[in-house]
């Protein structure tokens, strides 16, 4: 029979503290192994109770655990129950240096009675006792204002089967879908079929069904998520609704920056998708910054990562014939570039921040994360509400592969959320960007206009990571309200701008003295080329060649990050 023992004062558990909570238990598969497990505020204990001394212990962090369930075994005859925790703890890899999360679960048999139900209510008990206690555990970092989605959210996964080396689809039902479970998150699965697809669908879509839209593919899509919230006449509440990143395409820009936020150990390929994995099953939400960028045609497009002109933009687009190699095709078509290195004229001016220090040529001091990786904080209750920082039996229903919506077991609650004041144009009820003059006028005297006409490269960023080896703010963060311009004047040498970009793989570029190189913070930009050839591009997307200019709109979208 197990023991069963739980924190005597009600009004401890009334007011959400769990104290401790006791029990003994079987191993599933072995009626002979027995099990002490207790549970505190912060920690699952497990111990194998034996007559030897110096029983092994095992603690589990619940800041690692995603979710638990309880359930009756396939047996019918059993009269025990089951309760399963899933836990991500950060582990050292098999064949390198470094950590990163590992799956774990661990599964106890509850037998308590001869009753069939009072055992499962037994294990659902402890099942809630955890799920509750692991949602308490919400480290937030200093500095960022969290919001928390509620339980159970119901998530539109958008998944693109076409991006990367077209394993999106395969990547998910191989790695995220499992973990869904785990955290019992509802979802509907959308494939997408075309360019602009998602545009078109969250443009029309009643998100009042939705708690959060999450983009499994590389940045292109979720640029035409944001672009399609934009498009809606009720813009304002719809951009408010969460986002979701998960690696699934060739760069995965967001995703590298979204791991880099959370403080944790660098990570590239699957690695990097559990990792996000695992943050969108916490549920943590913070806010995101998005740049407004004008085009001569009076097109307007609202960007999360970056702008680029010459060397970058052309790589970008170019490697798209090495799509089937992965990550790797960025190297291939920034070999290729270096090898017939273009100079591209135009006039480039901008609105520098005034509290940033002007920095010299090529001079940096860059900020390392620390080397103890700190844990993403998790959340369990959504809606959308900002979280003052005042500390350091799967029910879900699994979408099918389709293009339709499929309702979920969960409720249909509103999202509520405090927004950011953001002043809207009274006819087009877009934001207004009240730095930026019109593109056939001069800019303002505030503005500074940089002297030189002959670039390699223009690059305006606002996150970490342009790709997932690619660190190229290391400062960034997604709601500091800046654009992090770089650009690189003629006269650099092949060499000494491959080495720039092979620093950037550490961070370290702009400690390298080049003095060539030019980084600047800054509020708003404006760009004209003068060069007939050469492309620009928008978040990796190759957009009209001409005069742009952009403006910074901080943390009036929501990104589901640690």
């Amino acid at each position: 029979m197990e023991k069963d023992s739980c924190d005597p004062d009600p009004s401890r558990q009334r007011n959400g503290f769990v104290g401790v909570l006791y029990g003994e238990f079987t191993d599933m598969l072995n009626d002979r192994v027995r099990y002490s497990v207790s549970l505190t505020e912060s920690a699952l204990t497990i111990q194998r109770i034996s007559s030897s001394p110096g029983r092994t212990k095992v603690v589990f962090n619940l800041t690692d655990c995603v979710g638990c369930r309880a359930y009756r075994g396939p047996d019918s005859a059993d009269v025990g129950a089951y309760f399963t925790a899933y836990f991500y703890p950060f582990k050292r890899r098999w064949m390198s240096a470094g950590v990163t999360r590992h799956r774990v679960e661990q599964c106890f048999r509850v037998a308590l009675v001869q009753d069939p139900l009072a055992n499962l209510q037994e294990a659902e008990r402890w099942a809630h006792a955890i799920r509750d206690a692991s949602a308490r555990q919400a480290p937030r970092r200093d500095g960022v204002a969290y919001m928390e989605v509620r339980r159970p959210c119901r998530i539109m996964m958008l998944v693109n089967p076409q991006s990367g080396r077209g394993q999106a689809l395969q990547l998910f039902t191989g790695h995220i879908q499992g973990m869904l479970t785990e955290a019992s998150v509802p979802y509907t699965l959308v494939i997408t079929e075309h360019q602009n697809h998602a545009r078109e669908l969250v443009r029309k879509a009643d998100l009042s069904q939705w708690d959060a839209l999450v983009i499994m593919s590389g940045d292109g899509l979720l640029f035409e998520v944001i672009n399609g919230l934009m498009d809606r006449e009720d813009w304002q509440e719809a951009i408010q609704i969460p986002l979701g990143i998960l690696p699934g395409g060739s760069g995965n820009a967001l995703a590298a920056s979204v791991h880099h936020y959370s403080q944790s150990p660098p990570a590239w390929n699957e690695e990097l998708l559990l990792s996000c994995g695992f943050m969108l099953c916490k549920g943590l939400v913070g806010p995101l910054d998005l740049v407004s960028v004008h085009l001569a045609s009076k097109q307007r497009l609202f960007s999360f990562l970056s702008l680029a002109w010459g060397f970058v933009a052309d790589v970008d687009i170019e490697s798209e014939k090495y799509r089937h190699v992965g990550a790797i095709r960025f190297l291939m078509g920034t070999l290729v570039r270096l090898a017939s290195l273009r100079v591209y004229q135009g006039r480039l001016a901008y609105l520098p921040v005034k509290e940033a220090p002007k920095l010299s040529k090529g001079s940096f001091t860059t900020n390392h994360p620390p080397s103890t990786p700190q844990h993403p904080s998790l959340c369990s209750s959504l809606p959308c509400q900002f979280i003052p920082n005042t500390s350091p039996n799967p029910s879900s229903r699994h979408g099918t592969n389709s293009n339709h919506n499929t309702r979920t077991n969960s409720s249909n609650n509103a999202i509520t959320t405090k927004r950011p004041q953001i002043e809207s144009d009274t006819k087009t009820r877009a934001p207004v960007d009240s730095l930026l003059p019109d593109l056939e006028q001069p800019v303002p005297d505030t503005w500074t206009v940089v002297k030189e006409e002959d670039f390699v490269l223009v690059l305006a960023i606002y996150q970490s990571h342009l790709a997932e080896d690619l660190w190229t703010v290391p400062g960034a963060m997604a709601d500091d309200g800046l654009i992090h311009l770089f650009y690189v004047t003629a006269g650099i040498s092949r060499p000494a701008l491959l080495r720039l970009f092979l620093a950037m793989e550490k961070g370290g570029h702009l400690a390298c003295g080049c003095p060539h190189l030019v980084y600047e913070k800054v509020k708003a930009l404006r760009l004209e080329p003068i060069t007939p050839q050469g492309m620009i591009t928008v978040d990796g997307e190759v957009v009209e060649y001409g005069p742009v200019q952009a403006q910074i709109h901080p943390g009036i979208a929501r990104l589901m990050r640690g």
